[in-house]
């Protein structure tokens, strides 16, 4: 396949917006609007055309096969064994794998660990913090909390020996809770990596009531939309900068004053890679549009935050990642994050730590009134302004 080989990263979904939860803050759910019943599972064939393209687009040295959702288990196991096989085949002589799957965890067994174990798979296990506070959004179709199945799931990983980290979202409900949160994944859970991920479902105003009720399509007798990263509106399930920023600084101090070198927190590795100059999560860094998303039909997005209408950029069984990727449409996606950054932000001290944020999340306007200002950014300039000194610190070490 033509085009230069650059860093990039693929989430694949497999059963696509498809999960047998119903968390309320998911606006994922709406996705299953953009394809029809037989568009929602992942067949073979696109399967091996997706791996295909993404071995052809990777040079020698380890690749990263990543599954995400709805919820990717609901394929099946059969399904994975498939995939894993096939990446085996694909790659090349010098290539090296390395499996990524992001779940729930409610439907993993002794089976799916020995499977994850067997293959060296790293997991993304999502608990928002104790029964109570992970109970609040994350449910089952039925309204019921969902803890109890998600530890299950957890020490099915643990009692395999699988590689595991913590996606932890912020909301409206465990925003005052941060030490409480940290401390539970890292004493109750043992958790040793952490990733904390802030809810922020956007909406126009006339559309706020419908995003309120929720994003499943036809859930609970009510009707719903495609989620689009429209509005300057948030439903109220979404985090408060103000409360992330504290929830963020909390969590930072107890780290910092017990876990330095034992547990590793998303959010200060990101820092810590800024201050040296290696931008490793597209949040944080001055542009984007090298994290693209592949749908089950094989159709590529921009972004997994823009699987939606205007941001399709062709499809794996017909268009090379790295063609992709270098497009016109693309590479204008990527530069917009630094060309539309507001004069506030490019005069901010902490602009080293946090480049604007993320696109989906700017729809704020400055104090002078100037368009793109992220709605996090209170919370952003209060966690990086506190954390920075031992940050610079701990950067010299």
């Amino acid at each position: 396949m033509p085009g230069r080989r650059l860093p990039f990263s693929v989430l694949a979904k497999p059963a696509g917006a498809a999960c047998n939860l119903d968390c309320t803050y998911c606006y994922f759910l709406s996705k299953e609007l953009l394809a029809d019943d037989a568009g929602r599972q992942m067949p073979d064939d696109v399967v091996r055309a997706y791996l295909a393209n993404l071995f052809a687009s990777h040079p020698d040295g380890p690749v990263e096969v990543a599954w995400q959702g709805g919820e990717p288990t609901l394929r099946g196991l059969a399904f994975f064994r498939r995939a894993v096989a096939l990446a085996e085949e694909l790659r090349r002589p010098r290539q090296q794998v390395r499996h990524v799957i992001q779940t729930n965890g409610t439907l993993l067994d002794d089976t799916w660990g020995e499977f994850l174990a067997e293959h060296h798979f790293l997991v993304g296990l999502s608990v928002d913090g104790p029964a109570a506070l992970h109970d609040a959004h994350r449910v089952d179709r039925a309204g019921r909390g969902t803890h109890a199945q998600v530890l299950r799931g957890w020490q099915v990983l643990r009692r395999h020996g699988v590689a595991a980290n913590v996606l932890c979202t912020v909301n409206a409900v465990n925003q005052h809770h941060g030490l409480a949160v940290y401390r539970y994944l890292r004493d109750d859970l043992a958790a040793t990596h952490l990733q904390f991920i802030p809810v922020v479902e956007r909406a126009p105003a006339p559309l706020l009531p419908l995003a309120e009720q929720g994003w499943r399509p036809g859930a609970h007798g009510h009707r719903t939309v495609l989620y689009r990263q429209h509005g300057d509106r948030v439903t109220s399930r979404s985090v408060d900068p103000v409360a992330y920023g504290e929830f963020l600084c909390a969590v930072f101090d107890e780290w910092l004053a017990h876990d330095v070198g034992t547990v590793v927190v998303g959010d200060v590795e990101v820092a810590l890679g800024n201050l040296r100059g290696r931008h490793t999560l597209c949040v944080h860094s001055p542009v984007c549009g090298r994290s693209v998303a592949v749908e089950p039909g094989g159709d590529v997005y921009a972004c997994d935050h823009y699987v939606e209408p205007g941001y399709r950029r062709g499809n794996v069984a017909t268009d090379a990642f790295t063609d992709l990727l270098a497009g016109e449409d693309q590479q204008r996606f990527g530069a917009a994050k630094l060309a539309a950054l507001p004069g506030q932000c490019r005069a901010c001290p902490v602009r080293w730590a946090c480049h604007g944020g993320c696109p989906k999340d700017r729809f704020l306007r400055t104090a002078d009134g100037e368009p793109g200002l992220n709605y996090l950014c209170a919370g952003y300039h209060a966690f990086f302004t506190h954390t920075a000194p031992a940050l610079r610190a701990l950067s010299h070490r």
